[in-house]
């Protein structure tokens, strides 16, 4: 059983993150593969492509190392789930700021000096990296970089980077076939009847 405050993250990931960061990331699927004109025409989508394929990656096997140990800071293995690096949300992240447009271009600076700084903190707190830390050390790191608003002003930097990591991390978890069933989603799915919305919801809205 996972410790409380993993517990609290978890669960606040799974109902508001989960719900509300996914949608901005489906457009990935879409985007354009550049070209010397420009970003080119849309990829052929009903093939499959290999990571680097559309465009080089970014991530080096290190900062594969860091961001996937981050990445299980935020959504760890529990019993219901697995791990977010274990399902590919570290190549997601990867294929997400190698891309040209300029969100992504924006944000592949922010991660890059993010993961940069997380690791020489955890060299010069614990002299190890980030991830052959134990969890309450990689806890002692994250824990002031988990609210921005809460941030003082030593950590507001680091806090924006971890807020958008954690974004791009359930965004990503919460869109592959594990996630979707951690959080119970059952859409895409033939029902041989549908009875309603639960009478606890209609009580909730004010409509029972």
């Amino acid at each position: 059983m996972h410790e409380p405050l993993r517990i609290d993250r978890r669960t606040t990931l799974k109902w508001v993150l989960g719900a509300a960061a996914a949608l901005p990331y489906l457009k990935i699927g879409v985007l354009a593969a550049p070209s010397n004109t420009g970003y080119g025409t849309d990829p052929n989508l009903m093939r499959p492509y290999q990571p680097g394929e559309l465009w080089p990656l970014t991530l080096t096997p290190q900062e594969r190392r860091s961001a996937g140990a981050l990445c299980d800071i935020i959504i760890p293995a529990d019993d219901t789930s697995p791990s977010a690096s274990s399902v590919g949300v570290v190549d997601f992240i990867d294929e997400w700021i190698s891309a040209p447009y300029p969100d992504q271009v924006k944000d592949r600076s922010l991660i890059l000096t993010g993961l940069a700084d997380l690791e020489s903190g955890a060299q010069r707190r614990f002299g190890q990296a980030l991830s052959d830390l134990t969890g309450a050390e990689q806890r002692a790191l994250c824990d002031p970089l988990c609210y921005v608003l809460k941030a003082d002003a030593e950590h507001q930097d680091a806090a924006m980077f971890f807020a958008r990591f954690r974004d791009l991390t359930a965004g990503a978890f919460y869109t592959t076939p594990q996630g979707t069933k951690d959080l119970g989603y059952v859409g895409n799915v033939a029902l041989t009847h549908f009875d309603g919305p639960p009478l606890e919801v209609l009580k909730r809205a004010g409509l029972a």
